[in-house]
């Protein structure tokens, strides 16, 4: 055996356990990276191959399942977590990186007989992925929102419509670009040139994904990586400099740097101290620290010392409008997961009506398309009496302005034939305390 042949086993044996840890434990592919014992033991090339399987695996997830697994002769829940892995990332090799089939078989029935939990079903690996490897033309025939679990597709269908939804599948089956928020709108267009990147709105720049740490202008503080989407929400609370502001739910803190940039004085809130840890570097990295006082405390046990005169309310949410940068979140979540969701939301935004002046203004946000986290608890805030809506407009949200809905929020679905901008799905209201 070459060592070429090894480490191409290795490197599907460490994807098939990332991708089995990742559905069976239902964290993060990012967490689940840090722990694999096989996935940490490969180097350079090795490791950047296992990583794209995996994340190749998650972001076609159910469109792969939909053609791969009626070729199994026995119920999917027979054959075991770690089987099904294996499947899907010998089908993910032929169907979506178009490697080749006789490695993408020949290697991944390799990594089977070394996997104790999938040897004595080598023989239905090789079979099954010898008739999938065929079949890649009923594999491009899945519809975008085949992705998604069950109770997703109808979630979404049902808030956003059949149209909408089938786009914002489409976004996530595309590999994300990287995006970078420029700490000067004025310098985004010499940023973009310096890192081989466009300007796709106000301040914000996308290039290839790819290693940060090494662009030009990140030891200089220049930029911080941050989606394109949730840069608007710091930009419609629109701060003048030396206003208290308060950044609640603040980690990791790319809205943060934008509203010190912008010269007010800001206190940001996060219950995580090892996300507050980042946001820490890079306000230090951006040298925009003076302005701004880092609380590691849960939002609703917090005392505010004063009252302030903005808000940025960045609430915690389901996520599920990042799938395009974080797929698993589909399948490591249920609908239950999510439903918990408003009514901490509604929390959230009682207690900061409580810290805001009256007159004061707050920009809500989270990022999810889902109507019961965003519009039904702006909704219900509204008909509090505590806020008036401060409706956005479209000289706001230059590049945005087909996300306005008709009562003056933002939701940032891709629009028709929006191509090559992607970005994340959020939803942004505006609310002025009574």
């Amino acid at each position: 055996m070459s060592q070429s042949d090894a480490a191409g086993r290795a490197s599907r044996l460490a994807a098939a356990r990332v991708l089995s840890s990742v559905l069976k434990s239902r964290r993060t592919l990012d967490d689940t990276l840090l722990t694999e014992a096989d996935y940490s033991a490969l180097k350079g090339p090795d490791r950047a191959f296992a990583r794209t399987m995996v994340s190749a695996a998650l972001r076609h997830l159910g469109r792969i399942d939909a053609v791969l697994l009626p070729l199994v002769d026995r119920p999917a829940d027979r054959i075991g977590i770690e089987v099904a892995s294996l499947l899907r990332i010998g089908a993910a090799q032929f169907w979506v990186l178009d490697t080749p089939d006789h490695a993408a078989v020949g290697e991944t029935v390799a990594a089977a007989k070394r996997w104790p939990a999938t040897a004595p079903a080598t023989g239905l690996v090789n079979a099954v992925l010898r008739k999938a490897a065929g079949m890649r033309d009923m594999f491009d025939q899945q519809p975008a929102f085949r992705t998604w679990p069950d109770w997703l597709r109808a979630d979404f269908a049902s808030d956003l419509g059949e149209a909408d939804a089938e786009r914002l599948a489409a976004v996530q089956l595309e590999t994300p670009d990287l995006h970078l928020t420029a700490k000067s709108d004025d310098a985004a267009d010499a940023i973009a040139a310096a890192v081989a990147g466009r300007v796709i709105a106000a301040g914000s720049v996308a290039l290839a994904p790819g290693a940060v740490t090494g662009l030009a202008g990140y030891e200089a503080g220049d930029w911080w990586v941050q989606d394109g989407a949730a840069a608007l929400a710091a930009r419609l609370l629109a701060v003048r400099p030396g206003e208290t502001v308060f950044d609640l739910c603040a980690a990791p803190g790319g809205k943060t740097l934008q509203l010190a940039a912008a010269g007010a004085d800001i206190i940001a809130v996060d219950r995580s101290k090892a996300r507050l840890k980042r946001l820490k570097e890079n306000l230090a990295r951006t040298g925009l620290g003076e302005r701004v006082e880092v609380i590691a405390a849960e939002i609703e046990a917090w005392s505010p010392p004063v009252q302030a005169d903005a808000i940025l309310l960045d609430a915690p949410c389901s996520a599920l409008g990042t799938l395009r940068r974080h797929p698993e979140g589909a399948w490591i979540k249920s609908a239950k997961d999510v439903a918990r969701f408003p009514a901490v939301q509604a929390r959230f935004l009682k207690a900061a009506a409580q810290w805001l002046k009256p007159g004061g203004r707050l920009v809500y946000c989270v990022c999810t398309p889902r109507a019961e986290e965003g519009r039904d608890v702006i909704a219900a805030g509204l008909a509090s009496g505590t806020w008036q809506r401060m409706p956005i407009t479209a000289h706001e949200v230059p590049a945005f302005e087909h996300g306005l809905t008709e009562t003056g929020d933002l939701l940032t679905l891709p629009a028709e034939g929006q191509r090559p901008f992607s970005h994340d799905a959020f939803f942004i209201a505006r609310l002025q305390k009574l």
